[in-house]
Parts: C-alpha cells; structure tokens; sequence
C-alpha cells in the first residue's frame, strides 16, 4: 500500500514537470513566432510612407506640367503693340491723310533711313521731315493745272506749248528723288526725271499766272496753275527742301486726289496696327520709279 502511494506520487511528479516543460515551450513558441510576424509588420508599413513618398513627386510635377502651357503662350505672343513709331508734326495740323501716310513711312521704315517728303495735293501743302519722322517745316505749293493722279505718256518729251490743259497733272506716287540742274541751269529736286516732273522754287511765269500772288492767299483753290512741276516758296525752298537732299536722296510722297491713299501707297493705320500686325508693308512701291542721272541734262525739262 504505501508503495502504491509513493508510486503515485512519483507519478504525479513527472506529469507535474511535464506540464511545466509544456508551458514553457508555448510562451516561447509564442513569444518567437509573435515578434517575427510583428517585425513584419513594421516592414510592410514602413513601406507605404515610400509609396505615399512618391505622391509629392507626382504632386511636384503637377505644377510644372500646368504652368508649361502658360509660359509656352506668353512667350510665343510678344506685345506687338512695343515699339510703334508715330512723326512728330510739332505744332502743325496735317490733314488725316497726311498723317496716315506720315506715321506708316516712319513706323514701317518704308522711307529706307531717307528724309521724306509728303505733298498733299488736295490741300496744296508740303511737309518736309528727317529720317526719323520730324517734321522740318511745312509750306504751300503750286501744283499741276489739270486735277488727277496719273501722267500723260511721253510728256516729258514735249515741249511746253504742246502741252494742253487737261495733261498738266501732278502725278500721285511714290517717288525716290535727289537733286539735279535744268536745262536752265538752275538746281531742282528731280521728282521723276522721264517725265519730267521736278520740284523747284517758283518761277515767276507769265503776268497772268500770278504764281507768288496764289502762293500767298490762305486758300489752296487757286494753287493749280503749273504744267505738273512742284513749285515752292522760295525761302523755304533754300532753307528746308534743299538741305534735306544735300547729303542724300529723298522719299517724295505724293498724295492721290482721286484714287484713295491705301491702294497708292498699300499703307497701313499705325493706330490699329493690331489689325496689320501679320503683313510686312514695309518696302512696297507700287508707284513710282528712281530717277534717272540728274547729271544728264533734259532739254525738255524746263522747271514750270
């Protein structure tokens, strides 16, 4: 009996520690295994802060990819509107012609670094400007007899008596011009030398034209008296038209009293260059021709 005792207490012993080893092994089943899968975890987080990590990236090129287009535009769209030139008339007040006319030659550059010349027929007046589009002075002038733009064929070769009232027209155009002598041996501005037409001072004439006399009158309805040549005062002549032509050749611009002054001249209106801004005017001359040598006299050229 008491060895069946001691027995089961042995017995119960070695289950006793049995148990024991079997609890030690599951805290640390538990404890290896539980930190390793947590380790991962850490690991598997740590790796969405690097994919959110490219969400700055992607965000930082979004700026750059909406401010492209408008730098793009800005840059291929320069203000056009910088740099319009405009002539300085001072004090004086042109007609709307003249100004138009005055203001393209210096913004467009069609007078080619010249000093230019605008005549404007329907007023009788000439104004005279540098390169740059200053005005020099402006005076009165006596034109052609006959009214209209264009010119007689051949009538630089005739003489004065052959010349009827209706072919004494003071041509419309665009003229290079530069100074040359007459058959009388006098200086003149060759306007366009085949036919003949020039700008001088102005002569005296017969009694009856009273040339000074219609120089001098505020009006410009009677300075219609010549055979086509430009007459003008003879101070302002000495004092303006010829210095402007003593160093150089000259633009004459010579206004149309019958076609309109854009289809002469195929000008633009600087005040709404926008409209033009795609056309290059600059440079045409749809009327007009450079002038032979003034050094060869023209025996048919007598100033009138």
């Amino acid at each position: 009996m008491t060895m069946y005792r001691i027995a089961i207490v042995a017995l119960g012993l070695v289950l006793a520690d049995s148990a024991l080893a079997l609890e030690g092994s599951v805290p640390e089943l538990s404890n290896s295994s539980s930190p390793t899968l947590e380790s991962t975890s850490p690991t598997l987080e740590s790796t969405s802060p690097t994919v959110e990590s490219t969400s700055p990236t992607l965000q930082s090129i979004s700026p750059t990819l909406q401010s492209a287009p408008a730098v793009s535009v800005t840059a291929s769209q320069p203000d056009i509107t910088k740099g319009i030139k405009r002539a300085d008339f001072a004090s004086e007040q042109p007609s709307r012609d003249v100004r138009h006319i005055a203001d393209w030659v210096v913004d467009s550059g069609d007078n080619k670094g010249l000093p230019y010349l605008i005549i404007d027929k329907v007023n009788a007046k000439l104004f005279v400007f540098d390169a740059g589009g200053r005005i020099r002075g402006a005076a009165p002038v006596l034109l052609g007899l006959a009214r209209g733009d264009h010119t007689v064929p051949g009538i630089g070769n005739k003489k004065l008596s052959e010349i009827r009232p209706n072919e004494r027209t003071t041509p419309a155009g665009r003229f290079v011009a530069e100074r040359g002598m007459s058959t009388r041996g006098v200086d003149v501005v060759w306007v366009d030398y085949d036919t003949g037409v020039s700008m001088h001072r102005v002569v005296n004439g017969s009694r009856q034209d009273r040339r000074l006399e219609r120089l001098a009158t505020p009006t410009a309805a009677d300075n219609r008296i010549s055979y086509g040549c430009i007459n003008v005062p003879i101070k302002f002549y000495n004092e303006v038209v010829n210095p402007s032509f003593t160093a150089s050749k000259g633009i004459i611009y010579l206004l149309p009293e019958v076609r309109a002054v854009r289809e002469v001249f195929a000008s633009y209106d600087v005040e709404t260059r926008l409209q033009y801004a795609g056309q290059t005017p600059a440079g045409q001359t749809p009327t007009g021709q450079a002038p032979a040598n003034p050094a060869v006299v023209k025996t048919s050229s007598t100033p009138h």
